[in-house]
């Protein structure tokens, strides 16, 4: 799979697959409780503490949006559950004809070719 990465730091894929989407939430949610329950009693403080932890709800939310997109993206999330799991049936009925095949094929009788 050929893979790039956009400017906001997006997996861009031909096929972009379950495991390439960023759905990496918690540390940053860690952090912006970290920064609310931290109360300085210090006025200047407080308003670093504040714009910090504005900064990383911001970084929360792009973080959110670009998961979004991503899953968007994913092959067959157009598709209704019902119509997946359809899906996933016919496939299941067509490998187990294809591997019925190959069993068939593979105790069919094989012919000896005469050596000159």
């Amino acid at each position: 799979i050929m893979e790039s990465v956009d400017q906001n730091g997006a997996v861009l894929s031909s096929q972009l697959t379950v495991d390439n989407v960023d759905v990496e939430f918690l540390p940053l949610i860690y952090e912006i409780i970290r920064c609310v329950e931290r109360d300085p009693h210090d006025t200047s403080q407080k308003a670093r503490e504040s714009q910090d932890t504005s900064q990383k709800i911001l970084e929360l939310q792009r973080k959110l949006d670009q998961a979004r997109n991503q899953i968007r993206k994913l092959p067959g999330v157009e598709y209704s559950k019902e119509e997946q799991l359809q899906k996933l049936e016919t496939l299941r009925k067509q490998l187990q004809l294809k591997k019925d095949l190959l069993l068939k094929y593979r105790h069919m009788c094989t012919f000896d070719i005469p050596k000159s």
